[in-house]
């Protein structure tokens, strides 16, 4: 058992499950039996229900992984889980990732013909919002106000304010997904009506601003650095996610409105917060990442017996290797379902991509390079990143031997070093070159299998080209390639190429209105305030 937030979190908490699934009523109070008169009447009972605020990220729904119906509607269960449609969204339109199915969806998304009616899209556009929903429920049940006609004072009521600040980092988070990936979402908070309501649209630069102004004004009211619990938010996990909204700014705002200096800012507040890079790279992917683990600032945790979802690591593990390849070999006896492989833009970012010299590259050593028949999963490397064996080759409990406990990083602390180093080459005032190359060569040097030994890995300059070569090198994999892409300009258009972009082998040139994702046509139909994205 990972703690014992996790322990809740597992045993299913019901409380806050069941909302729309659609903007044109988002902040509908529960409708099973517990209702929020009734869910929080002690401190315990908030932080059962500040379980199912974390929960909504690693479960699908309160019945099980197999059942019929989940937290959203539209979308079948097994993925509907938060991090296989983000995932989804983030590699497979890139340079990283193709998948050999052929579900629902799933083509649409390297092909770049994703509609407003992929449901897979649909699902993640409504997962977001029932996240932001259940935040918006524990915000407004947990002011002063409301802790005080409950009898609830003193520590009791000092923690209820943590986790209140945690909602609202949660709720901002989620928000910049939705500002990330679709531009111009609805908006509601804890202060919009209760019952039917049509919430109004928020252009992308207001919701920039909205996003900033939430995580500045909860800064103060979380937990100190790396005093929370595992797997819960503390003062960093803000100061991370202002960096990535400061280094993303001009993609947001538009160019010109750069904002490198605050990226530079709080990445060093990151930075300096007592987190450390892990001294061993492939851990960080592993079935007990949760132990001795430095680095990551914020994840999302997942165990193969507690939270049992066809999502999450099980999802990218199961997904990355195939029965041929000794499922046992990776943690999962019973599984391997053989979808999602690399094109060869991703093992040639290493050169050497057999991992004998850059230790992060991970990848199978049957199959081949090219990918030739997008639905044959041996054409083009398998990736081994993932796995869910532990750091000492042990497989963790799982109810079927398929189930993962590799727990998503959100948040990790090379992704600041690398911020910080981009921010300072895109213009950035209060680092330096200096710093900034130091910071690139940790990277390198872990990378490389020998963390913090000088010389191995490590290069004299860097121009903002090898800031995107890197980060590739280094989240290949964890859901970041398709924001990297935009913020450089390569994602779209045809100066950069890659197998199969744009649904041809030699990969073709796309249309930069693909930049943004649809708004889903359901959720135009229901709420009239909402307006397309534009071209679709």
């Amino acid at each position: 058992m990972k703690n014992k937030l996790f322990q809740i979190i597992g045993t299913g908490v019901v409380i806050i499950s069941t909302f729309a699934s659609c903007s044109k009523d988002l902040n509908r109070t529960p409708t099973n039996a517990t209702t929020s008169s009734g869910a929080y009447q002690t401190a315990a009972d908030y932080k059962n229900v500040l379980a199912k605020v974390y929960g909504a990220f690693a479960l699908t729904g309160n019945g099980g992984p197999s059942a019929t119906t989940g937290d959203i509607v539209g979308i079948d269960q097994g993925t509907s889980d938060f991090i296989r449609l983000y995932w989804n969204v983030q590699e497979l339109t890139t340079d990283d990732a193709i998948c050999a199915w052929n579900d629902p969806g799933v083509p649409d998304l390297h092909n770049f013909n994703f509609t407003s009616s992929n449901v897979l899209l649909l699902g993640l556009y409504n997962r977001s919002i029932y996240q932001i929903t259940v935040c918006n429920d524990f915000i407004k049940q947990s002011t002063d106000a409301a802790l005080s006609s409950r009898g609830i004072s003193g520590k009791d009521a000092a923690d209820i304010r943590h986790y209140r600040a945690e909602a609202r980092f949660l709720r901002a988070y989620q928000y910049w997904v939705l500002m990330d990936l679709f531009g111009n979402p609805p908006f509601v908070d804890d202060n919009s009506p209760i019952g039917a309501f049509l919430p109004p649209q928020i252009k992308r630069a207001d919701l920039f601003n909205y996003v900033e102004t939430e995580l500045k004004g909860i800064d103060s009211l979380m937990v100190a650095p790396k005093q929370n619990e595992y797997g819960r938010a503390d003062e960093v996990a803000v100061w991370a996610l202002l960096s990535r909204l400061y280094l993303n700014a001009e993609v947001y705002l538009g160019t010109g409105k750069g904002r490198y200096t605050d990226a530079i800012t709080y990445a060093s507040k990151a930075i300096n917060s007592g987190y450390a890079l892990d001294t061993t790279y492939k851990n960080l992917f592993r079935g007990d990442n949760n132990l001795n683990n430095p680095e990551v600032i914020l994840s999302i945790n997942y165990d193969g017996v507690y939270s049992q979802n066809y999502g999450g690591t099980t999802f990218i593990i199961n997904g990355s290797i195939s029965g041929a390849m000794n499922p046992a070999a990776f943690g999962v006896p019973n599984g391997g379902w053989g979808g999602n492989r690399s094109v060869s833009t991703l093992p040639n970012a290493f050169g050497d991509y057999s991992g004998n010299s850059d230790k992060r590259a991970m990848f199978y050593a049957g199959g081949k390079l090219s990918v030739d028949d997008v639905g044959t999963f041996t054409d083009g490397l398998a990736v081994t990143k993932w796995n869910n064996l532990t750091s000492t080759g042990a497989t963790p409990p799982s109810s079927n031997g398929t189930f993962c406990s590799a727990d998503f990083p959100l948040f990790r602390l090379a992704e600041m070093y690398l911020t910080y180093a981009e921010a300072v080459l895109r213009g950035g005032t209060g680092g330096s070159n200096a710093t900034a190359l130091q910071y690139f060569n940790k990277i390198r040097e872990r990378g490389y299998g020998h963390a913090n030994v000088a010389g191995t890995g490590d290069v004299t300059s860097i121009a903002l080209s090898d800031i995107l070569n890197e980060r590739q090198r280094e989240f290949y994999w964890e859901a970041a390639r398709r924001t990297d892409l935009i913020r450089y300009g390569l994602f779209t258009g045809g100066t950069y190429l890659w197998p199969w972009k744009g649904g041809v082998k030699a990969g073709t040139s796309v249309d930069a209105h693909y930049n943004l994702f649809p708004i889903p046509a359901s959720d135009l139909i229901a709420n009239p305030n909402l307006i397309q994205n534009p071209n679709y």
